[in-house]
């Protein structure tokens, strides 16, 4: 256990090495409070999550005001910690037919109560969209140990008042700048394929809806009467039904199949397709049915790369990995819930909290699991098993007491103290400053 505490330290300092001394250790008592489970005992308050660490009064103030007025930026940690796992060499980025899979995902942390959140992010538990702070997340996927996972490569906030439509769009051009020239972008059935030719984003997988319908990227042949055509073939991959009448599915250029364990898995493809509305000579991709009879719903799949349909299953099948990064935050450490406010704490505690459950998911995929209790025969390398065993450990005695992380010695007996340190004063002309003159 000792061993991993010290692991944790360590890329706490490396993640916070760049940040400003005295706010270093502030972020890094926060990070604490989330890794040990706090903030779920406390149901996301910081004071008392941060108080039943240990703390002084004066610590616990000094790091809510690194969080709420600290010269930092997320994205400098984000890019600190992805180069931190790299540099272990625990990491195994995947790799299929010489494309790596870069996931991507809308997260939302929903904030009912907060006041001028004009941003909204649906959730099925309520059928409808809700106030939310939002984020894009960008991650590289791969495996540590036996586990597969996602590493956070970029962490984009949605502006306020921007529709979630036009964020994701700008999501598809942040894509096309971060992905590399093997490494392709795996979306989900949130994203639309219009959006996404728009943006002129290359190398991507896409779920398609069920009701996809294409056109063929050439014209048809005349057919003597009539104007001449100016559309391809209409293509559906899948059949369905129009009032009482049944449309067939159109039969595929090409079929595959493969086995998973002792489950055939089935593939339909349709080769060199436009968007419904497009003519010939437009953007063009491809469309991959898949169908496994362990789901109802076949699976639907978009992409511009000439690579196989077992392949681009693979590469679809390594999307899920991004799901755990929220589920760490929110449910793991109990980030589901805030008591922040301000205009830039609303969006840096969540950001912290995502970053601190991928922390500790690593942690518990790079060591040995820890059962819960003898009960526990078959335990797992899970964040959950982790974070309850740092509940009973103190983590302010692995804090460095020297170097870079530590308490900024700054001289403030000039400074006004208690009350009069946040007293409001009118403007210089007004009759109150007329009054205190005299």
């Amino acid at each position: 256990m000792s061993d991993i505490c010290y692991g944790i330290s360590s890329l706490l300092c490396q993640i916070l090495l760049g940040v400003p001394v005295g706010t270093n250790l502030g972020l890094f008592h926060l990070f604490c409070a989330l890794l040990s489970g706090r903030f779920l005992t406390y149901r996301g308050a910081i004071t008392p999550s941060l108080a039943d660490l240990g703390l002084s009064e004066d610590a616990i103030r000094r790091s809510a005001a690194a969080l709420a007025n600290g010269r930092w930026k997320t994205g400098n940690l984000v890019t600190a910690w992805h180069k931190a796992v790299l540099e272990q060499g625990q990491f195994v980025a995947h790799c299929y037919e010489g494309f790596r899979p870069v996931a991507s995902d809308l997260i939302g942390f929903f904030r009912p109560k907060l006041q001028n959140c004009s941003d909204k992010h649906y959730t099925s538990r309520a059928n409808k969209a809700l106030p939310a702070v939002v984020f894009c997340l960008i991650a590289t996927v791969g495996s540590v140990g036996k586990s597969r996972f996602a590493i956070p490569r970029a962490l984009i906030r949605q502006k306020p008042g921007e529709p979630e439509v036009q964020f994701q769009r700008r999501m598809h051009v942040q894509l096309k700048d971060v992905l590399a020239p093997d490494e392709a972008a795996i979306l989900d059935a949130g994203s639309e394929i219009a959006d996404v030719l728009a943006a002129g984003l290359k190398r991507f997988v896409l779920r398609g809806p069920s009701n996809f319908c294409g056109r063929r990227n050439t014209l048809p042949e005349y057919k003597g009467r009539g104007a001449r055509p100016k559309y391809g073939e209409r293509v559906r991959p899948l059949p369905r039904r129009y009032k009482r009448r049944e449309i067939k599915a159109t039969p595929p250029d090409e079929t595959a199949r493969w086995k998973d364990g002792r489950y055939l898995i089935r593939a339909e493809i349709y080769n060199n397709l436009v968007q419904s509305n497009a003519k010939p000579d437009s953007p063009s991709f491809r469309c991959v049915v898949i169908r496994d009879r362990r789901y109802k719903q076949p699976l639907v799949l978009l992409t511009d790369l000439c690579v196989s349909a077992y392949a681009l299953w693979r590469l679809y099948r390594d999307r899920w990995p991004i799901e755990q990064v929220p589920l760490s935050a929110k449910q793991m450490l109990g980030a589901e819930r805030a008591f922040v406010f301000g205009n830039e704490s609303r969006f840096r505690l969540p950001e912290l909290a995502l970053l601190a459950g991928n922390i500790l998911s690593y942690i518990a995929a790079c060591h040995q699991p820890i059962a819960t209790g003898f009960w526990d025969r078959c335990a797992r390398p899970t964040c959950g098993r982790l974070r309850r065993a740092l509940a009973r450990i103190n983590l302010l005695d692995l804090a460095p007491q020297n170097g870079e992380i530590r308490k900024k010695n700054s001289v403030t007996d000039h400074l006004p103290k208690g009350v009069n340190a946040h007293r409001r004063t009118k403007a210089a002309n007004g009759p109150s400053a007329v009054r205190l003159a005299a």
